[in-house]
């Protein structure tokens, strides 16, 4: 692989969110090894892998086995081929060995396996130099090999090129599992749907699936489209979308993803996103580009690796004259290709984005998980977040002495509320219905930022807001709604006065319910590493300091305005945090982008706020968000064990032993591929890391945000 490049683990989409034929290539092809071992990791190994391989996607068992078959039948293929050179050299190294042959032909047989080794390394090594225009690591490699034979070291040429194509294989090997993890996501869209025609089903291409078509999910089958149920029921697995370990019903109304599998049940479902813009497609596109988002370690390898290359050539030429023996030199060449320090930083991102991906976690590259591997404070935002983002009407009342009943209030509440897709304004009509009303429509709307909303009605401005609606009222009119305010805000409510032409005319208390994990929540973020925990509302202080006492934050901001988030982001950066912040990804949007980390809950089938955040939780499980760091963590860890110790350390080593003339280059070749090779296997340990809540977290959610002990008998929140 060349230096810089991510492992393309995944290859081309297609707007099906499919492998494209000819588009998917895989890790091998870019496998012009440099070897220039310039491990972009793609390696660059020249051998042509250019393999087209379409990816059957019916959900009929037959094909599935066939298509089960075929990818391990490929997976074979490419180990023989990768494996192919090095065994035609090890075969010339045991005849020389053996003698029989050399004696027939009257020279070394090893030769032959030197010069075949030294022809592939050096065909790649010239593509890759000629495509970069700069000096590459592949040219230590291929002078070492010429420099070995000139002085007729023959076997000892063979075995560096055996070494170094064995050790290529391997690594491409561990890459191709590495990129199966992830491929497996490509397997989840089915080819085909029972497209509902009249009264009849028929199966039709994927491809023909339009908007507002009506498709049939039988038991057993993969859901094809985004889209909600308008028939039937259904248990689905939603794991490889959401993460969610255990399926979860589906009725008329509710949502669901392409590639979900449906346990037992029918269902039909109206599509409402195909092709590219399905959820699926979205994660597989973001894994994608995930893997050309560097870290700030992945260029500092990057840079390393471009100078580090011409600095060997130096040292390799000083220690030849001043030693006056050649084998040195060229052990220096072949131990210090920078193998190892390239591999370092993307391997380990590669594995943990695919390993989050599989779980429902979004991750947006190696910049990302750096940054949540470093992350010491977080803020997080109240609503939908720390709450169920589900607010509820508890108490209606009129003012006295203004002639308006408690139906009277909440009638004009409700007429100006809407319009409004705000939680709070559904909470209130909601209610409304619930009472019997019968609400119009307004004829304006509009919302006031960090107040509420003013609408017109039969002649009438309504206004429904916090007290900062009473501003401009006078002292007197204001007097009562202050009063009736200040004591529902005490006792953790969101209090709003609902205002008819100036005149206040009665106040609604609204909670929130508080999610029962949301203090365990708090808990496992604080054992995870976080110095500092913030929450972030829009609430009045004294609701704001209710629930900072109930959820056991260190910090927290009330009456905060969307445009101020961001400001408070910056605030912790001043002071020398690395922030996180969490939020809905849309709203959230100018804090979500100013922080380190910016991380999206509950996601799935919203493209703003996948696109708005660095990481996206795809469901709403809080739980899964200290996992989320503490994958980051290890692989940071695993990041810095491969850069300091089996890179720059074993190099280091390698470099003054051969200078010393105690590592031939066969030695060096042996302590080079074992160097890359466990880079590799270091970062698979990723691919099988779980994100799922600890028994600690567990533990904590079972108890509500306020301290009782059964978070379902809790009255209060």
């Amino acid at each position: 692989m060349h230096e810089g490049d991510h492992p393309d683990l995944l290859g081309q989409v297609d707007g099906k969110g499919r492998a494209g034929k000819g588009k998917r290539q895989h890790a091998s092809k870019a496998s012009a090894h440099d070897h220039g071992h310039d491990h972009d990791h793609d390696h660059d190994h020249d051998h042509d892998h250019d393999h087209d391989h379409e990816h059957d996607h019916h959900d009929h068992p037959r094909k599935a086995t066939r298509r089960t078959t075929g990818s391990a039948l490929t997976f074979l293929l490419e180990d023989a081929r990768d494996y192919a050179m090095p065994g035609i050299i090890l075969l010339t190294l045991i005849l020389s060995w053996q003698g029989a042959a050399n004696r027939l032909l009257g020279f070394d047989v090893s030769l032959l396996g030197a010069a075949l080794g030294a022809l592939v390394i050096m065909r790649s090594t010239a593509i890759v130099t000629w495509q970069k225009r700069r000096i590459t690591s592949g040219i230590l490699v291929s002078i070492a090999l010429v420099a070995t034979v000139i002085v007729e070291d023959f076997r000892a040429a063979a075995i560096v090129a055996l070494m170094m194509l064995f050790g290529e294989a391997l690594e491409n090997r561990t890459l191709r599992r590495t990129r199966r993890a992830i491929e497996g996501l490509l397997e989840l869209a089915p080819e085909t749907a029972l497209l509902k025609v009249g009264d009849a089903y028929r199966e039709v291409p994927i491809e023909s699936v339009r908007v507002g078509d009506i498709i049939l999910v039988k038991p057993g089958a993969r859901v094809p489209v985004d889209g909600k149920v308008v028939d039937g029921f259904a248990s689905l697995d939603q794991s490889s979308i959401t993460g969610e370990s255990m399926p979860v019903d589906k009725v008329e109304g509710d949502p669901v993803f392409t590639g979900t599998i449906s346990m037992h049940g029918a269902i039909e479902v109206v599509a409402e996103r195909v092709g590219s813009s399905t959820s699926l497609a979205q994660i597989i596109r973001i894994v994608r580009e995930a893997q050309e988002n560097k870290g700030e370690g992945q260029k500092a390898a990057d840079r390393f690796a471009t100078w580090f290359t011409p600095l060997v050539l130096v040292i390799a030429a000083i220690v030849w004259p001043l030693t006056g023996d050649v084998i040195r030199a060229v052990s220096i060449l072949v131990v210090a290709c920078p193998c190892a320090l390239v591999l370092a930083t993307p391997t380990a991102v590669v594995a943990s984005i695919g390993s989050a991906a599989r779980q429902g976690v979004l991750v947006k590259g190696g910049m990302t998980i750096e940054g949540a591997g470093k992350a010491n404070a977080i803020i997080l935002d109240k609503t939908g977040t720390l709450t169920l983002g589900k607010p509820r009407v508890e108490e209606v009342a009129a003012f006295d002495g203004k002639g308006f009943s408690a139906d009277d209030v909440l009638m004009a509440a409700a007429t100006a509320e809407s319009r409004s897709e705000h939680p709070i304004a559904r909470a209130i009509g909601v209610h409304a219905a619930s009472r019997g009303l019968n609400v119009p429509s307004t004829a304006t709307f509009e919302q006031v930022p960090g107040m509420g909303v003013r609408a017109a009605f039969n002649g009438r401005t309504l206004m429904v807001g916090n007290r900062r609606a009473l501003a401009d009222l006078p002292k007197a009119a204001a007097a009562s709604a202050e009063e009736w305010l200040t004591s529902r805000e005490e006792q953790g409510f969101t209090a709003l006065v609902v205002i008819a032409d100036g005149v206040p005319m009665g106040g609604i208390a609204i909670c929130d319910t508080i999610r029962p994990e949301a203090a365990g929540f708090i808990q496992e973020l604080k054992r995870t590493g976080f110095k500092r925990v913030m929450m972030l509302t829009g609430d009045n202080m004294r609701a704001a300091r209710g629930v900072s006492a109930r959820l056991g934050v260190d910090d927290f901001r009330a009456e905060v305005l969307p445009a101020d988030k961001a400001a408070v982001v910056s605030e912790l950066k001043a002071q020398g945090y690395q922030v996180a912040m969490i939020g809905d990804g849309v709203n959230d949007a100018p804090a979500l982008a100013s922080a380190d980390v910016g991380i999206a809950m509950g996601v799935a089938g919203t493209d703003v706020a996948i696109e708005a955040a660095d990481i996206a939780l795809m469901s709403d499980d809080l739980t899964a968000v200290p996992g989320v760091f503490r994958l980051s963590r290890k692989a940071y860890g695993i990041i810095r064990q491969n850069i300091i110790v089996f890179a720059l350390l074993v190099n280091a080593v390698g470099m003054v032993f051969a200078a010393r003339g105690q590592l031939t280059p066969i030695g060096a070749a042996v302590v080079h591929n074992v160097a890359s090779v466990l880079v590799i296997v270091n970062s698979a340990r990723l691919i099988n890391f779980k994100i799922g809540r600890s028994k600690r977290a567990v533990k904590g959610s079972l108890a509500c945000g306020c301290g009782t002990p059964d978070a379902g008998s809790c009255k209060s929140c």
